[in-house]
């Protein structure tokens, strides 16, 4: 997944800081290191330059699975906000990281803990920053 991914200033900052503390606790789990490694290539934008069909922090998506067309509706979350019964998902989640950055429309292999699952971002429902909502 060589791709540049956008990110906002704003969800930099606070995911740095998310990664920070639990460096701090002395975490060497495999979710914080791939998340590091996507906001390592992330091209950043401030929230107000954000086109709307990017997927940041707090969005509301569609995705489809491309080998099966289910279709999941999910928000990207901090950990703390996680609610599967909701369709909260974190960011640490192997799926909330993996489509973090991306597009409507962009399609997305990444391994889960069943295996390597190809998602396409089908609709993105909700984003804050196309509803004005810069401060989260």
């Amino acid at each position: 997944m060589s791709r540049t991914i956008c990110i906002t200033e704003a969800d930099k900052k606070r995911l740095k800081e998310l990664l920070g503390v639990a460096r701090e606790f002395g975490s060497q789990r495999n979710d914080l290191e791939k998340l590091a490694q996507e906001l390592a290539r992330a091209e950043i934008v401030e929230s107000k330059d954000v086109r709307p069909d990017v997927v940041t922090m707090n969005s509301r998506v569609i995705l489809e699975d491309v080998s099966t067309g289910e279709e999941m509706n999910y928000a990207l979350v901090f950990p703390k906000d996680a609610n599967i019964e909701t369709g909260a998902i974190s960011i640490l989640a192997p799926i909330g990281t993996a489509i973090l950055g991306y597009s409507t429309g962009d399609i997305i292999e990444w391994t889960v803990p069943s295996g390597t699952r190809r998602i396409r971002i089908k609709e993105i429902v909700y984003q804050p920053e196309a509803s004005g909502h810069f401060h989260r």
